[in-house]
């Protein structure tokens, strides 16, 4: 068996083999490394520039240190658009997790059908404005067909977006209806990633069918499931365009969850400076959220190893 001496070690990678795979590697990454920078890392770093001036977007930005971040902190409504946030994914995240992954199990036990993903995926296929304005119409008190259908089994027709107890609560079920599936499909595709032995070892050893799906699916889901609750919960959090066309942020500000009041505070009252501020305000909360997340569960391990 040949051995490398050290230096031969060292300068392994530099190899014109080594070479090759590294560029190529780089030039595959290169195109969404553009996007990234443009379109994500820019952008952050100039709204960061602008959180610390006072800008209506007619002028020249003035700067003005710290005080948009002082007066975010005594915001009211700043404080409520983030509370109003917290309950939406409360509301959102789990139930649309827990039907996702019922339906990826019953695609996986009970069909293959490339029509029935098709059909699961396709309401998230749909734009969010699209989806919405269906849903808005199909609610509506008078000429909405729910409601309809709620008159013809002899009760009240119901306001479901102008209740403020109930409006955010509809708008989290609209949402639910519309990426369940997308959850499904990647639930789907980390189930047909766990090697069938494991299931047929278990049920010779005589385990239920919860025992199973406890012990085996769902350890052996957890990178899927980790990538599921990131992206949801970072998604939840910048839910904008549902509450633009249902509610507008009412009744009586029920709606008027974080990313609305910033893009509210941006283009209609011309606070760019303080809309930047909040919007540094909830990436923080997004990174320091990710981070745990993926620390609790262990992202970066893999129980198949």
């Amino acid at each position: 068996m040949k051995t490398l001496s050290p230096v031969s070690f060292l300068w392994q990678p530099f190899s014109p083999g080594r070479r090759t795979e590294t560029l190529t590697g780089y030039a595959l990454i290169l195109p969404a490394l553009i996007g990234f920078s443009l379109f994500y890392a820019l952008p952050l770093f100039r709204a960061f520039e602008l959180s610390f001036t006072d800008w209506n977007m007619l002028r020249a930005p003035r700067f003005i240190g710290f005080d948009n971040y002082i007066q975010m902190w005594h915001d009211g409504r700043f404080w409520n658009g983030m509370k109003l946030s917290l309950y939406y994914v409360l509301l959102n995240i789990p139930l649309q997790t827990a039907l996702g992954l019922f339906l990826a199990v019953a695609m996986d036990r009970l069909t293959r059908s490339i029509v029935v993903r098709s059909v699961i995926l396709l309401p998230y296929l749909l734009s969010n404005v699209l989806v919405a304005l269906i849903w808005l119409w199909m609610l509506d008190p008078l000429l909405g067909i729910v409601n309809s259908m709620i008159t013809s089994l002899g009760f009240e027709r119901h306001a479901f977006l102008g209740s403020p107890s109930e409006a955010l609560a509809t708008i989290a079920g609209i949402n639910i209806w519309r990426h369940m599936g997308l959850v499904a499909i990647l639930f789907l595709a980390g189930l047909q990633n766990i090697p069938r032995y494991l299931y047929e070892a278990a049920i010779i050893e005589g385990a239920s069918e919860w025992q199973m799906f406890r012990h085996i699916t769902l350890p052996l889901l957890r990178p899927v499931m980790v990538f599921v609750l990131v992206t949801s919960v970072t998604g939840s959090f910048q839910i904008f365009d549902t509450v633009a066309v249902t509610t507008a942020g009412d009744p009586y500000d029920s709606t008027n969850v974080i990313v609305h009041y910033i893009i509210q505070n941006a283009f209609s009252f011309y606070k760019m400076g303080y809309a930047s501020a909040m919007s540094m305000a909830l990436c923080l909360v997004m990174v320091l959220y990710t981070l745990i997340q993926m620390r609790m569960m262990r992202a970066s391990e893999s129980d198949l190893a």
